[in-house]
């Protein structure tokens, strides 16, 4: 049974899914509100396993990270880099396309939140509330400009990803 870290990491995962298909249920019309919810939200979840989490468990492994900490790193960069555009229908598509291979990796079994509540221990009530306050995180307009799609399309191929943008 996932403990507390665990069910609210993937309830954050829940949540974003949610506000992603709101905003694309009409393709040919994005929901810009909750377009920019689940891009905040997304955000501040990547913020605080990258800076809260990852960083408690490579503390806890006597300065060693997790196994799966690169390949989260890659993913993450991937996923901030598809959030600098305004959203299209390939941008989103890609995002998805990530977050399907990306949030298994983090809530299955075995997983990234299961290895770090079990080497949190006693430790477990102090991350998540740490993980509960962390602060918003600044969300800056959109760049739209052959650079922005270029950054971002090496970074889907330096994480593994072969989409089209």
């Amino acid at each position: 049974m996932p403990g507390k870290i665990s069910r609210y990491l993937a309830g954050g995962h829940q949540r974003l899914d949610g506000l992603l298909e709101r905003a694309m249920r009409d393709p040919e019309n994005i929901d810009a509100a909750a377009y920019a919810e689940f891009r905040s939200g997304l955000l501040k979840h990547i913020a605080i396993e990258e800076k809260v989490l990852l960083p408690a468990a490579r503390k806890l492994r006597g300065g060693e990270a997790l196994p799966i900490a690169a390949k989260l790193r890659l993913d993450h960069g991937a996923l901030t880099a598809l959030l600098v555009p305004s959203p299209t229908t390939s941008v989103v598509a890609a995002i998805r396309a990530i977050l399907k291979a990306h949030n298994p990796l983090e809530e299955d079994p075995g997983g990234m939140y299961e290895q770090c509540e079990t080497l949190a221990g006693a430790e477990a009530e102090r991350i998540l509330a740490e993980l509960k306050n962390y602060r918003e995180v600044k969300v800056l307009p959109h760049v739209d400009n052959p650079f922005v799609m270029e950054a971002a399309r090496r970074a889907l191929l330096r994480a593994g990803y072969d989409l089209k943008l």
